[in-house]
């Protein structure tokens, strides 16, 4: 006699034409994987190999490129797996383990942000207190709470769905969002209201702290020597450019994902640039904007030209 646990499917229903270009979908995004795992791994790598990185502001740039590896490595094989499959399937528990994922390492994205701000305006306003301030420690506590805060947020909504009856199957995605919340019979006030509470805490607070302290740092230079201000320009210039894509990539998906006029082929490459263009713009930049990376980088591809 079989015993075949009772396990609820989700379909995904957001893929276009997936019968039709399955191979060509499959293709490119596997490429897109492979060059973010090389892309982000080998500026992890210089930064861990070279002691004159290891300071907190490589030591965060490493952790937010880390935090791209591990959000790649946890949404791209499902997603790989779909292109090929004749049904676009993922079982409720992968689904809420999904959602767990992807707003814990999103969210976490923030918050080393913030760290990163916070460094740098401790760095160029403070800079007689740097050393005492941004010591190990204090580095590991920020880093610790930049990816525990939102496990801890995010736990509690996958907690309360993974007990609520569910009456729709399907998500209109890719993958499972807070689209989840449309599967149950009935919609929680509670969930809504945490779910706000979270985006308080996890992306509000640390993006008014980011804007404090730049504006600090932009009238501390705009107030200082030339020297200062070149300095300020060289290392505060690529956190800025990557935090305005992720802003702008944020603003994106946001209206992928709630705007229900969208053309679905839009809605869907929307979503895959979701997956990639971060992952692929972070280390590009740090590698052509941060220096001493970049001189890093250059000695590893041509090692012939390094004197």
């Amino acid at each position: 006699m079989d015993d075949e646990p009772n396990v609820t499917y989700i379909t995904l229903n957001g893929y276009v034409d997936v019968h039709k270009y399955r191979y060509l979908y499959f293709c490119v995004m596997f490429m897109l994987f492979i060059v973010i795992i090389c892309f982000n791994v080998t500026i992890v790598c210089l930064i861990w190999i070279h002691k004159n990185l290891h300071e907190p502001m490589y030591i965060f740039i490493a952790a937010l490129l880390l935090n791209s590896v591990l959000y790649s490595t946890t949404m791209y094989p499902k997603l790989l797996i779909d292109f090929l499959s004749e049904k676009q399937i993922i079982s409720y528990s992968a689904c809420l383990f999904q959602f767990f994922l992807y707003y814990t390492l999103n969210s976490s994205e923030f918050l080393l942000l913030a760290a990163m701000s916070y460094d740098r305006y401790v760095s160029i306003c403070k800079p007689l207190h740097y050393p005492n301030i941004m010591r190990k420690t204090n580095m590991s506590i920020l880093l610790f709470f930049s990816w525990s805060v939102p496990a801890c947020h995010v736990t509690v909504p996958v907690m309360l769905s993974a007990e609520t009856k569910l009456c729709n199957f399907t998500i209109n995605g890719i993958f499972c969002n807070n689209a989840i919340y449309e599967l149950q019979c009935i919609q929680s006030d509670a969930l809504n209201l945490y779910g706000l509470i979270s985006l308080l805490d996890l992306v509000v607070l640390p993006m008014a702290f980011i804007v404090f302290t730049y504006t600090k740092i932009f009238i501390i230079t705009n107030r200082s020597g030339k020297e200062v201000r070149k300095k300020a320009a060289e290392t505060c210039l690529p956190h800025l450019l990557v935090l305005f894509s992720f802003f702008c990539l944020s603003v994106l998906v946001s209206i992928a994902r709630v705007e229900d006029n969208l053309p679905e082929t839009a809605r869907l490459i929307m979503t895959l640039q979701m997956f990639s263009y971060h992952a692929l713009f972070n280390p590009l930049i740090y590698g052509i904007k941060m220096k001493d990376i970049s001189k890093h980088l250059r000695s590893l591809l041509c090692p012939s030209k390094i004197i």
